[in-house]
Parts: C-alpha cells; sequence; structure tokens
C-alpha cells in the first residue's frame, strides 16, 4: 500500500491522506481487519505532522471506515469497499463542482442528468 500526499495541493494534507486510505480499500490493497502503521511512523514517512495523521484517522474513524484504540491503533473496519469506492468519487464530484463555483443544487441537477441518459 502507498500512501501519498501533495504538499503543493491546495487540499488539506489529512483530506489528501485521507482520500488516500479510501483508494486502497476501495482497490482492495487494505482489507477489513489490517492495521494501518502508528501515526508517527506514518508521519514521518510522509514528511508530515503526526496531527495531520491523526486527524485523518479521526475522519475515517467518523465515517465508520476505521476503528482507532487508543494504544492500539487504527484498523480497517468491516465495510463494503464498493461504498467506499462511491463515496471517494461523490466526494470528488463535490470538490470539483464547488472549485467550479457549483452550488449543491446545480450538482444535483448535473447528477440526476447523467442518471437519467
Amino acid at each position: 500500500m502507498l500512501l501519498r500526499v501533495d504538499p503543493n495541493s491546495s487540499a488539506a494534507l489529512y483530506d489528501q491522506l485521507a482520500a488516500s486510505i479510501r483508494g486502497a480499500i476501495a482497490r482492495g490493497e487494505l482489507g477489513a481487519g489490517e492495521r494501518l502503521p502508528p501515526a508517527r511512523d506514518l508521519a514521518d514517512s510522509l514528511s508530515v505532522n503526526m496531527h495531520t495523521v491523526l486527524r485523518a484517522y479521526a475522519a475515517l474513524r467518523d465515517e465508520g471506515i476505521l476503528q482507532v484504540r487508543r494504544g492500539r491503533g487504527a484498523v480497517v473496519a468491516d465495510v463494503d469497499s464498493s461504498r467506499v469506492e462511491v463515496a471517494e468519487a461523490v466526494r470528488q464530484l463535490l470538490a470539483v463542482g464547488r472549485r467550479n463555483g457549483m452550488s449543491l443544487n446545480q450538482i444535483h441537477q448535473v447528477v440526476d442528468e447523467g442518471a437519467q441518459s
């Protein structure tokens, strides 16, 4: 599993890391029950602050993708990888739409039009 962040990107580092982990789960590179590296080790390998990793882990925990226990680390929850993949695609769609100044209603309209074709 290769996790990456781009310090030059406009996206927050923790968002990039969370997206990278979601992608690894969606691609089957990470499965239920697999442990992620300790936050300190992952932070060192990515040259980011440990709190950036902890924030990404917390976001994924809140989404139900990870189980995080103090002293035991982060473990991939038993989730449907196809759902994770679709959720990540939706996040990317929303980010592109917002970057282009679209409202949520306009994005919905584009999705509805795409679903009808």
